[in-house]
């Protein structure tokens, strides 16, 4: 059992000699590279070792309990034992989603229902800032087009962690956010008490690392620029300060104007433009493997119906997961791992059926 394993443990041995050589580190894109692989591989190796050593402890306790029942009254234990360490690693050994140590470029857009939508976009964003903060992830604003009732047409944030280990990775816990967030409430614009249902849309996306990483050919780019609006189309500043990209192989369009300077805004694109074209090449890569796709339960557009808040109920509810919980008000103040674990052992699961299949 657990052959494979070797392999595992020997690339870990090989990366751990080449973090020990100070010359790694001039090149600190390599090094990162290790230093994550390095970090998923150390669980690896531990669950290893302990399901190892349990095994060879109920090994001796089964040849001993003939002779004392001290050793027989061990057995059980030890067998129980086992079974939970073979479960976790197996589950460790699940192939993971490349991307899943990346940070991540989250957008929230407002939807169906007007201001209402736009003010529960800004909600979502307040939900998901408070949960980064209890994960001691940083948070950065990148781009906003707020609503004339203080909510958010749309909002781009940069979400970044510290941890190499791809399964504490930002995109790992998020990437199941992806898709149409559904909201039952009494607006504040609805004087007669009556209960809307409106709906935001969440994109998540995988930052690149360096601009190094992903090669854009410029030539591929068509870039205008045009004078920057605010709520209700006036004007922001007098100069053609914001800027449009559009990435001419893959129709995609990025748009930014929060920035005093066309050159901030042009880098401001350009990041959340490398980014989507990251996650376009996952997508056909997804589409070309369809295991892995069917693997997956999250969803790269806004397209999906994933959750439903319903406030009078104070009922949160994932659609995917059958996850269901009345403490809505908590998970809007940030609390919300239990959500999103369901889908992380949902998709563990998923992953590993694909595995027996």
């Amino acid at each position: 059992m657990f052959e494979s394993v070797q392999g595992l443990l020997d690339e870990h041995d090989a990366i751990q000699a080449q973090l020990g050589d100070p010359a790694v580190y001039a090149d600190q894109r390599l090094a990162r590279k290790l230093g994550r692989r390095s970090a998923q591989l150390n669980g690896i190796v531990e669950a290893y070792h302990r399901w190892e050593g349990i095994s060879e402890d109920l090994d001796a306790a089964k040849e001993m309990a003939a002779e004392d029942p001290e050793f027989a009254a061990e057995v059980p234990e030890l067998e129980t034992a086992l079974e939970a360490a073979a479960a976790r690693l197996t589950r460790l050994l699940i192939p993971r989603d490349p991307d899943d140590a990346r940070n991540v470029i989250l957008e929230v857009k407002g939807g169906e229902g007007g201001d209402e939508a736009a003010l529960f976009a800004a909600d979502l964003l307040r939900m998901y800032t408070r949960y980064a903060e209890s994960r001691g992830w940083k948070t950065e604003i990148i781009s906003a087009t707020e609503s004339d009732l203080g909510g958010y047409k749309d909002v781009q944030v940069a979400v970044k962690g510290s941890s190499n280990d791809p399964a504490e990775g930002v995109f790992a816990r998020l990437k199941f956010e992806g898709g149409v967030h559904r909201v039952q409430r009494v607006p504040v614009t609805e004087s007669q008490g009556r209960i809307h249902t409106s709906a935001a849309g969440v994109l998540v996306l995988p930052e690149v690392d360096e601009p190094e990483e992903l090669d854009i050919n410029q030539n591929d780019l068509k870039i205008d620029v045009y004078r920057s609006s605010g709520p209700g189309g006036q004007s922001v500043n007098t100069t053609d300060s914001a800027v449009r990209i559009t990435h001419l192989p893959t129709g995609i369009v990025v748009a930014m104007q929060n920035e005093k300077s066309q050159l901030q805004n042009r880098e401001a694109g350009m990041r959340v433009l490398r980014a989507r074209i990251l996650a376009h090449q996952q997508q056909i890569i997804d589409a070309e493997n369809s295991a892995q796709r069917k693997s997956q339960i999250r969803t790269m557009d806004r397209s999906e119906r994933i959750r439903t808040y319903n406030y009078p109920e104070n009922r949160i509810a994932d659609h995917r997961t059958g996850y269901k919980a009345y403490n809505l008000d908590q998970v809007m103040n940030g609390d919300l791992e239990p959500v999103i674990q369901s889908a992380i052992e949902m998709d563990e699961q998923a992953r590993l059926d694909a595995i027996g299949d």
